[in-house]
């Protein structure tokens, strides 16, 4: 039944499109838009127009950025000898927040999974080995713990182990099969200090 015209059920399907929003959340998310003033809702569209058209990956570690590279990589405070393999932006963000790791990253944007017809080419593998041409001490790798992880962990690990660089693993403290976006500072911070090599 059509209750509130076509505009606001547009408004509310759009909004129920997004991961983790159910009907009732985007319905309560629309009403909020709706009962913006104009300038702020305008501010809100202007701002996700634009980060579609101006966000694109880091041409360094392959995290999302407006630069051709990302502050992490740009920062000389930062120890480029030591890049931690991570999953996703997410992830990468997940460490930062412990502000505890003062190396530089590489995103993988996936893991190996046979099952859904994903292999080392359709991740950021190369990139990393490309990467790993230049002057690297360690190499951590922190996907998460399920069995995609696990094997990627190890894929990536049988590749760098014959260039004589030093390959590590985040040590358990990660739930299995969690998402490192999901896990408290604390824990990320735990499981990077005891990371384990390989």
């Amino acid at each position: 039944m059509n209750v509130y015209g076509g505009e606001v059920n547009k408004l509310i399907e759009e909004l129920g499109r997004l991961p983790g929003i159910g009907s009732k959340t985007a319905q309560r998310l629309a009403f909020h838009i709706i009962g913006m003033p104009e300038e702020s809702a305008i501010a809100l569209a202007d701002s996700i127009v634009n980060a579609k058209k101006n966000i694109k990956y880091c041409k360094c570690c392959y995290t999302i950025t407006d630069k051709e590279t990302c502050p992490i990589c740009s920062s000389s405070g930062r120890n480029h000898k030591v890049i931690m393999v991570v999953e996703t932006p997410r992830d990468l963000a997940a460490y930062e927040r412990t502000g505890s790791f003062d190396g530089v990253y590489h995103v993988l944007h996936g893991v190996i999974n046979p099952s859904l017809g994903i292999g080392p080419a359709d991740i950021k593998i190369a990139e990393l080995m490309k990467r790993l041409q230049e002057d690297v001490d360690e190499l951590i790798i922190a996907t998460g713990s399920g069995p995609e992880g696990e094997a990627t962990a190890m894929y990536i690990s049988k590749l760098v182990k014959p260039a004589g660089i030093k390959v590590s693993r985040i040590a358990s403290g990660v739930p299995v099969g969690g998402d490192l976006e999901c896990i408290d500072e604390v824990t990320l911070l735990r499981a990077l200090e005891g990371r384990v090599y390989l």
